[in-house]
């Protein structure tokens, strides 16, 4: 899952960075109104934390309502100081999905999220399989029959993203917009790479391969039970 943070406050955007890198996040922060407009309205993100009270000629209820007005529908959990009844409604009616009020723990608005994500505009399934492979997004678990696989941050997030759209090519540049963030390091043979280290992991110990190349475009995960 990816997830962007728009947050002036630095020390704020940095705990919430690492707290949700800690949850397996791929995480993009940005510290304007502007900056943080440009990243919503186009790049592809699976849920949006944004502070109401921005710097810059966007605030947080500017970036939501250009977010709807352009049919994006990510969930936003809106972040403010401002915590009136009115002000929770202003920011809801704007098209916000959920709001918080400074101060937070980071422990409920990891909650909210979790909860944001259960409920978008097409409900997601906490356990995804193909075959006889199973992921718990929920439980962070990966099993292949009744083997329980482990696997990195990384590869966990690459594999989620190819079993949300099993029998679904996928190219190289949506693998990477989805499962690495904004200002990750990515080398042009990143994704071969990982597809490998999921193969030997997933597929190799097991004799049928599940993620197939899909030559000059990408990689799909099949499942024989759904074509």
């Amino acid at each position: 899952m990816r997830v962007l943070v728009v947050e002036d406050e630095h020390k704020i955007a940095r705990a919430l960075k690492k707290a949700l890198e800690q949850e397996h996040y791929a995480v993009d922060v940005s510290y304007d109104g502007d900056d943080g407009y440009a990243m919503a309205t186009t790049e592809p993100y699976d849920i949006m934390i944004i502070d109401r009270m921005l710097p810059g000629d966007h605030d947080g209820i500017d970036i939501v309502k250009a977010l709807r007005e352009k049919q994006i529908k990510t969930p936003v959990l809106l972040l403010t100081a401002l915590g009136r009844v009115e002000d929770k409604t202003f920011g809801l009616d704007s098209g916000a999905d959920d709001y918080l009020v400074k101060p937070f723990s980071v422990e409920e608005l990891l909650a909210r999220v979790r909860a944001l994500l259960r409920r978008p505009n097409e409900v997601k399934p906490t356990v995804l399989d193909a075959d006889d492979l199973e992921l718990d997004t929920a439980n962070r678990k990966v099993k292949r029959g009744k083997t329980e696989i482990r696997l990195t941050s990384k590869e966990f997030g690459l594999l989620e993203y190819l079993l949300r759209n099993k029998n679904r090519p996928l190219s190289k540049d949506s693998i990477m917009q989805h499962v690495w963030d904004y200002d990750a390091d990515i080398l042009p043979n990143t994704i071969e790479v990982y597809i490998k280290y999921l193969r030997a992991k997933i597929d190799k110990p097991f004799g049928k391969g599940l993620i197939k190349t899909v030559r000059g475009f990408g990689y799909k995960i099949e499942d024989s039970k759904k074509k």
